[in-house]
């Protein structure tokens, strides 16, 4: 049974940032690493997106808005975001961008396989595959398992669900300039539903028909909506370049209670996506960050690590999903009222939990106040 100093079940987004940040330190050279995976990641499978005022990952940003839209079926507001872009990057450039280090650090292996199991043994780890078995001292999971969260109804859990056709279309109707970070104009039904469209030239453009809500729906529904928010934007012929689709979990759930001494739970097994909107991008790379910190520090009880308690933000995270559960036909109203202050970059500080109390203050006061005070005094009183 070959050991490793660490091994991480899965390469999704928090395991590939994690392994970035292990690769700018000396301390992690001469550690040796196992990355295990049924995916050998070589398909632009997804794309992320997320605000920044740095160069964050600028090397592989496909394209970045310095405006942004969000729509309703009754006002039609745009800003100028700066200092903060608004950037994606394609899931196939991060894979190649993260690997190409893989290749240059002899210490780090990369094993296409299947995690069936990880065990605890106290001072190290057993991790079995289809073919082989290994042991660590610590294993960084990062397979999301939701019958853990399923399970239990005391942390609601929606979902962020969408299917997204990239465009190429006949007449030039887009914004290159602006990124629609929520057009609520579709129809409700009910759900929080809204169109995402990013925009890279009068053209082309990635259209998400987007939901948070609890069920999903069939394909069907999603691509018929894309198509006729189409035809609603003055588009005659288009063809399409590519699909994607993806279902973020998007809950409170205290994953990392989970967390052994030397079994860590990273990325959506983590709790590392923000619950209230389903980003992942921003949240997982301060997360891989910490634990990179903590690493060089100490091995062992990150059962406990203070990165992973409950803070401030968890708290508004937590009762927006409470009220988004509950009263899932107010999306539309709620993120409207969100935004009504015209401050968006305010809104991102807080979204990135950077924000002060009185800042807190400000966005919050924003919020439909019945709602969010039944959600807060169902958590108060059992």
């Amino acid at each position: 049974m070959k050991h490793y100093n660490y091994i991480f079940s899965g390469t999704g987004l928090a395991a590939l940032l994690t392994i970035y940040e292990m690769s700018l330190s000396s301390y992690f050279k001469e550690k040796t690493i196992l990355l295990i995976d049924k995916e050998s990641k070589k398909t632009n499978d997804r794309t992320w997106c997320f605000w920044d005022e740095t160069h964050l990952f600028d090397a592989i940003v496909s394209k970045k808005w310095d405006k942004i839209a969000f729509i309703t079926s009754s006002e039609n507001k745009k800003w100028s975001i700066t200092p903060y872009s608004y950037k994606m990057i394609k899931g196939i450039d991060l894979y190649e961008y993260i690997f190409n280090l893989i290749q240059q650090n002899p210490n780090i292996t990369f094993l296409k396989e299947e995690v069936l199991h990880i065990e605890d043994l106290g001072n190290q780890c057993k991790v079995t595959t289809k073919s082989s078995t290994f042991s660590s001292d610590i294993v960084f999971n990062s397979i999301f398992k939701p019958e853990r969260v399923t399970s239990q109804k005391k942390y609601p859990l929606l979902q962020q669900h969408f299917i997204g056709w990239f465009i190429k279309s006949k007449e030039p109707v887009f914004d290159s300039e602006t990124a629609t970070f929520m057009d609520f104009s579709v129809k409700q039904n009910n759900n929080t539903r809204f169109m995402y469209l990013l925009p890279f030239s009068k053209n082309e453009a990635l259209l998400e028909y987007t939901l948070f809500s609890s069920e999903l729906l069939k394909k069907e529904e999603y691509e018929q909506e894309i198509k006729n928010y189409i035809q609603k934007i003055g588009i005659t012929a288009y063809e399409i370049i590519e699909k994607e689709q993806g279902n973020i979990p998007m809950t409170s759930f205290p994953f990392w209670e989970q967390n052994t001494n030397n079994i860590i739970h990273i990325g959506s097994a983590g709790g590392w996506t923000k619950a209230s909107t389903g980003y992942t991008f921003k949240k997982a790379y301060k997360k891989a960050k910490n634990l990179v910190q903590l690493l060089q520090k100490k091995e062992i009880g990150f059962s406990n690590q203070k990165e992973l308690t409950k803070d401030k933000f968890w708290y508004y995270d937590l009762l927006f999903i409470d009220v988004l559960y509950q009263n899932n036909e107010i999306g539309a109203q709620l993120f409207s009222d969100l935004f009504q202050g015209d401050n968006p970059k305010l809104i991102f500080k807080f979204l990135d939990e950077e924000t002060t109390v009185l800042e807190d203050l400000q966005v919050i006061w924003n919020c439909p106040k019945i709602p969010f005070l039944k959600a807060l005094l169902y958590r108060l009183i059992p």
